[in-house]
């Protein structure tokens, strides 16, 4: 029988892995060296998963801070700290996504840094199961824009795109491609063509 698709397409925070703890010390050390007393929180954090930088700036940075130097500080800071503390895989990822890549080709796609997946992958040690990612960082595309590029990129005729927030669904209708929901991140989602509550039973779904 014939795949229902044939190409995965991954978000990263929230559906691979939690890194959010170490968002917050990335942030809070960005704030120290700037002099700013103001501390963001994990709660902070989890509101803004999925968002790229600008717009988790509007939400929680103090008034009228300097943006260009948040941003350089942020930048700083997260390519000295990624890659030492990375975050937790959820429990299967790292067990499925050797599996899930001998039947699918397999893709990230994500609002974070233009290191941000290179630092996953390199920390987890998955490199070798993923073809290609796109990140907002690296192009400045909105998620709908970095998914149709990838699909354009590599031809991909049936791709699902697997993230955890209504904003991962919406950006994935945008281009044109069902969503598979990971219930178990950091959002809701009120459309998604499918839904999984653990990564296992995502797994069990794709290969079975």
């Amino acid at each position: 029988m014939e795949q229902k698709f044939d190409s995965l397409i991954f978000d990263m925070d929230g559906t691979l892995w939690d890194a959010v703890d170490t968002y917050c010390k990335i942030w809070n050390t960005a704030y120290s060296r700037m002099g700013i007393t103001a501390e963001v929180t994990r709660h902070q954090l989890l509101d803004c998963m999925g968002l790229p930088l600008d717009k988790i700036t509007d939400l929680i940075a103090p008034a009228g801070i300097d943006r260009a130097e948040l941003f350089r500080q942020i930048k700083e800071v997260d390519d000295e700290l990624m890659p030492k503390l990375g975050g937790t895989l959820y429990p299967g990822v790292a067990r499925y996504i050797p599996e899930l890549a001998r039947h699918y080709k397999m893709y990230m796609v994500s609002n974070c840094g233009e290191k941000g997946l290179e630092y996953f992958l390199k920390y987890t040690g998955l490199a070798g199961y993923f073809t290609d990612t796109l990140t907002n960082g690296e192009t400045g595309l909105p998620k709908e824009g970095n998914i149709r590029l990838l699909m354009e990129r590599h031809d991909m005729k049936r791709p699902v795109y697997i993230g955890d927030t209504q904003g991962d669904c919406d950006s994935a209708h945008a281009a044109g491609i069902p969503m598979i929901h990971a219930a178990y991140g950091f959002g809701s989602c009120q459309d998604a063509e499918m839904s999984a509550s653990s990564f296992n039973e995502l797994a069990d779904m794709l290969l079975n």
